[in-house]
């Protein structure tokens, strides 16, 4: 959802030197008193930056209208965040007791166990604790990832800008009192290029999880809703559950090329009407059954439990922690809506109607022991059978949505990072930022989905391999949040000794849990890691390869100089050439190479570098950044064009007319910066006595006459047309490489390549104005 209230308005802040086209420079000068000292430096990249503030609050805070809109957010949240906690009810008593309960006083050990890791772990640290770790109101590990990265420097490829940091999402909102403690963390991590690399294998590994969870919700969430079906006909066999589970798993893949916006709205009252259902029948058999499994609020019954069943209640817990899967959700999915709107949600619905539903079946279950293996649809009344049956299909669709449209969020934003191979990235919302959908990723997780349903064919073997991703997630989430206690928030040390104690030991028993249960399914999510970190790292290892190679080979502004005044002007062909580089420092060797073969160079040149910024988003405004390659006649300059993880690239976006726009601010900017530093260093600029500016330059004029002939240059240019200078690089392993590398390179990384999109499908450029330069680099 989009997230009117977190980034409604941004404010728009005057420059000293940055005016309007029309105002001209004697009413600069009449109207400000230019001081050198607030001009840093004589460098364009400094104008672009500062168009912006922090964001506030499109409402202020207690008001009306704020309040209307958080309610608002939070009913739509219900729809689209608790989907796949909501659903666990429906399988998680069966996976911890399996077929039988030894001792009717073990429900009440199973339900005091659910009540407090419920209570500790969705509630108090994810609503209360990680929702303030979000990076400008989005979540997720690649929040909290770019959240220590803004904080220490730990990115592995050198392209920062000093400039970046004026970006208005980009500053953090620190604490006051500096602490030696977080300093020497800070230090630590950005001496360590362990620590770098561990940091970003963290990310990939919890991000694999996440899109092995993605694979696994639709699996056990359609896989036990239509298995209460088999409680209203015996004609209804394992195997036609398993294929119509299938069928429905199959439909949902293929309609996902529609995106969330058009069913979006119906989400909510669909998942407010299960939690109604199981709410009410939970309190229904609550006082029906067994209202004395209220004192199960006492943990003396966990106590009792494990020494009762030692060894098999550890074990029981992989099946305990299904009741808290989904919870990475409330974080990932803030950015759709706001903090505030899923504290009240998840406090006013989601928590008790989850605790009702547990209570009123272990009530259930302590009158009905043997009927454990189906305990969701057994304890439904009779006549709500159906009604709740066609609920629970509904909303484990939901849920399944939910994961997959998260699936997706997440390839985007490791693609962003360099951490993935090029795939087709859809908006499918005009209205949503945050609604994408991938193609390629779509079909992989459909026929995943399809085997792992064949080959498990019950929930139990499939919550086997759910338990290890969601508390894998869970963990790190947990590692990253205590960084960012110790450097960010600045944390006292006991908070933090706590917070690692109680719920650090709590997720370390549960993970210790289900990893036992490797053999009987846990693999599986692991298995899918192991191939989404190669891919990943094997990706992000060439990339960072191919980027230091064009850092160490880069043309230096002397040499682009001498090769384009080298050049007559009848070599200069008429028309606007954009040259995309991943290089952000420089002149990438490729032109070279271009220029050698290609000895003719357009009118104006423009060297393009698509730089990803450890933020969300990056707004449209503070989007380009130029720099103007000396002298200034031969018309080159460079760009840098910024994005947020989750910014889509050239989506319904008029790329090439929005370029020349800022190009023409740029050298209108560029103009005023020069005639300012003018009016600061010329001694012949006096005030009178009225404040009247006096001593007319020459230098005034040839500015002006500079920045005019350069804008028709511009606008003659882009009427000629634009071609798109495209480099190919093939990259190969260098003499005496040795064998990994070169199974790496020449290998792993070209098979990727080849097989997924080039860089014109992924930017959209037109096939017509494209040009491709290829060149080879040793590695």
């Amino acid at each position: 959802m989009a997230t009117e209230n977190e980034h409604a308005l941004r404010e728009e802040s005057t420059t000293e030197v940055a005016i309007s086209q029309e105002e001209s420079p004697h009413h600069l000068i009449k109207d400000k008193t230019l001081s050198w000292k607030k001009l840093r430096r004589y460098d364009s990249l400094d104008m672009e930056s500062g168009s912006l503030r922090h964001h506030h609050d499109g409402a202020a805070k207690g008001g009306g209208e704020y309040w209307r809109v958080v309610l608002q957010l939070a009913f739509q949240s219900i729809g689209v965040v608790y989907g796949d906690i909501g659903t666990s009810p429906l399988y998680v008593y069966s996976s911890t007791f399996g077929s039988e309960i030894k001792h009717n006083d073990d429900i009440l050990g199973v339900l005091s166990l659910i009540f407090y890791t419920i209570t500790i772990i969705p509630l108090i640290k994810y609503v209360f604790i990680v929702l303030r770790a979000n990076d400008n109101g989005d979540g997720g590990t690649f929040a909290l990832y770019s959240l220590i990265c803004r904080y220490a420097k730990v990115g592995l490829i050198p392209s920062q800008e000093v400039e970046d940091g004026d970006v208005s999402t980009f500053k953090l909102e620190l604490p006051n009192n500096r602490m030696q403690r977080a300093s020497k963390v800070k230090s630590k991590l950005e001496n360590s290029n362990f620590a770098k690399f561990f940091l970003l294998f963290a990310t990939m590994l919890g991000t694999s999880m996440v899109v092995g969870d993605g694979v696994l919700t639709p699996c056990i969430s359609v896989l036990s809703a239509v298995g209460g079906i088999k409680e209203a006909t015996s004609a209804m066999t394992e195997d036609r559950i398993v294929w119509t589970s299938i069928a429905i798993l199959v439909c949902l893949f293929m309609v996902q090329r529609f995106g969330t916006d058009k069913v979006g709205y119906s989400f909510a009252p669909i998942i407010c009407v299960w939690f109604s259902l199981i709410a009410g029948i939970g309190v229904h058999n609550f006082i029906k059954y067994d209202p004395s499994v209220i004192k199960a609020i006492n943990p003396k019954y966990i106590v009792d439990y494990f020494r009762r069943n030692k060894d098999q209640a550890w074990i029981s817990l992989g099946g305990v922690v299904l009741a808290i899967t989904g919870t990475e959700a409330l974080f990932a999915d803030v950015g759709h809506f706001s903090v505030r709107s899923i504290q009240i949600s998840m406090c006013s619905v989601t928590y008790p109607a989850l605790i009702l539903a547990y209570t009123g079946q272990a009530s259930f279950l302590r009158k009905n022991n043997h009927l454990v293996s189906d305990t969701f649809y057994k304890s439904i009344p009779d006549p709500l059978y159906w009604p709740m049956f066609v609920v629970a299909v509904l909303a484990s669709i939901i849920a399944s949505q939910a994961m997959i449209s998260g699936t997706f969020s997440i390839i985007q934003q490791s693609l962003s990072l360099g951490c993935f191979p090029r795939v087709k990235i859809v908006h499918t919302s005009t209205k949503y930022q945050g609604q994408v959908y991938v193609p390629e990723i779509n079909y992989l997780l459909m026929l995943a989905c399809v085997f792992v349903t064949l080959g498990f064919r019950t929930t139990t073997k499939i919550g086997n391999a759910y338990g290890i991703a969601v508390v894998f997630v869970m963990t790190l989430t947990s590692a990253f949040l205590v960084l960012i206690m110790i450097m960010i928030w600045k944390t006292h040390i006991l908070l933090i000794i706590v917070y690692a104690l109680i719920i650090g030991t709590i997720e370390l028993v549960y993970l210790s849990s289900v990893l036992y249960k490797f053999d009987q399914g846990g693999y599986l999510p692991l298995a899918f890691a192991l191939i989404l970190m190669t891919i990943m790292y094997v990706w992000n290892d060439v990339y960072r390869k191919k980027y230091y190679f064009e850092l160490d080979h880069k043309i230096s502004p002397e040499k682009v100089k001498e090769i384009v005044e080298d050049m007559s002007t009848t070599q200069r062909l008429p028309g606007l050439a954009i040259f995309y580089s991943e290089l952000v420092h420089g002149i990438p060797p490729i032109f070279k190479h271009y220029v050698a073969n290609v000895p003719a160079l357009h009118s104006v040149l423009v060297f393009v570098s698509f730089k990803s910024l450890p933020i969300s988003k990056v707004p449209i405004e503070e989007r380009f950044l130029f720099r103007r390659v000396q002298p200034k006649d031969i018309h080159v300059y460079r760009c840098i064009i910024r994005y947020g993880y989750k910014d889509v690239r050239n989506e319904q976006e008029p790329f090439e007319k929005l370029l020349v726009e800022k190009l023409k601010e740029f050298i209108r900017e560029d103009y005023y910066m020069g005639l300012a530093m003018i009016r600061n260093s010329n001694v012949d600029f006096v005030r009178n006595e009225e404040g009247e500016v006096g001593g007319e330059d020459d230098d005034e004029i040839v500015k002006e006459e500079e920045m005019e002939r350069d804008m028709a240059d511009l606008d003659r240019a882009w009427r000629c047309g634009v071609v798109h200078l495209v480099g190919e690089h093939e990259v190969v392993a260098g003499k005496g490489a040795s064998i990994g590398k070169r199974v790496m390179i020449d290998y792993a990384y070209n098979f990727l390549k080849r097989n997924l999109r080039q860089s014109n499908k992924v930017f959209d450029i037109p096939h017509k104005r494209m040009l491709k330069v290829g060149m080879t680099y040793e590695l």
